[in-house]
């Protein structure tokens, strides 16, 4: 995989730096949200395949990428299939300060050292190309005006987006409601980023310490982070 294109864990990175004060947005959630998004990066590689609610490697040979080939090494290495909801709510939190360091590697963000309260020492992070961040964003924007069926990378960015809470942060307050909501709808464009948003959710909802069982016809859906219904997998599919 060459680095002329960003991956999908960069953008949604890329996405939740605020460029005022060089942190990121909904931190805890991110993190989860960075590990769906590798799925979906090595599903569009093909490297990956859904199988069901799980994720079997259908090829193994590495992307060229250093991130994502850890990822890839560690599904290999499960030997079957494994639920998305386990994978991302696996022990492997600190993918923001991987990806962090990562982007500051390739030279997309420069960090920036600071103190807290003049006494403990901090790092911003700025992007070092706004116009990059400004693609991104746009993109976003205009799958969300037009009501154009997105390209599959960026339908599952925005459905990661979503999960993971980014919403209010890039349409905040009651003018961004509807824009907002055409964020969530956006997540039905593409099959893979549908089922990976909606095991984020699943992980944040602490359905991942569940054990699966069968539905009930009748039931309500459980309600996401955001306020919306996490739907079982048919409409994502």
């Amino acid at each position: 995989m060459g680095k002329s294109r960003r991956t999908i864990p960069e953008e949604l990175l890329l996405l939740a730096l605020d460029p005022t004060t060089g942190t990121t947005a909904q931190p805890q959630s991110l993190d989860l949200g960075l590990a769906g998004a590798q799925l979906v990066e090595l599903a569009l590689a093909g490297r990956i395949a859904p199988d069901g609610d799980r994720i079997a490697v259908v090829h193994p040979r590495p992307t060229g990428d250093p991130t994502l080939d850890s990822a890839l090494e560690l599904l290999r290495r499960r030997g079957s299939p494994v639920r998305a909801v386990h994978w991302i709510g696996g022990p492997r939190l600190g993918l923001r300060q991987t990806y962090l360091a990562h982007l500051e590697r390739c030279g997309m963000v420069h960090a920036v050292a600071g103190q807290m309260c003049g006494v403990l020492p901090t790092t911003r992070y700025q992007a070092s190309d706004s116009e990059v961040s400004r693609d991104i964003r746009a993109r976003l924007d205009n799958a969300i005006r037009t009501g154009v069926p997105p390209d599959p990378r960026t339908a599952a960015l925005a459905a990661l987006a979503h999960a993971v809470g980014l919403g209010k942060h890039l349409y905040p307050g009651n003018e961004g409601r509807s824009s907002r909501s055409r964020l969530r709808d956006l997540i039905r464009y593409d099959p893979m980023g549908g089922l990976v948003a909606h095991a984020v959710m699943d992980v944040q909802n602490g359905a991942a310490a569940q054990p699966k069982r069968a539905p009930v016809q009748g039931r309500p859906a459980p309600v996401g982070p955001a306020g919306h219904s996490s739907m079982a997998r048919a409409g994502a599919r």
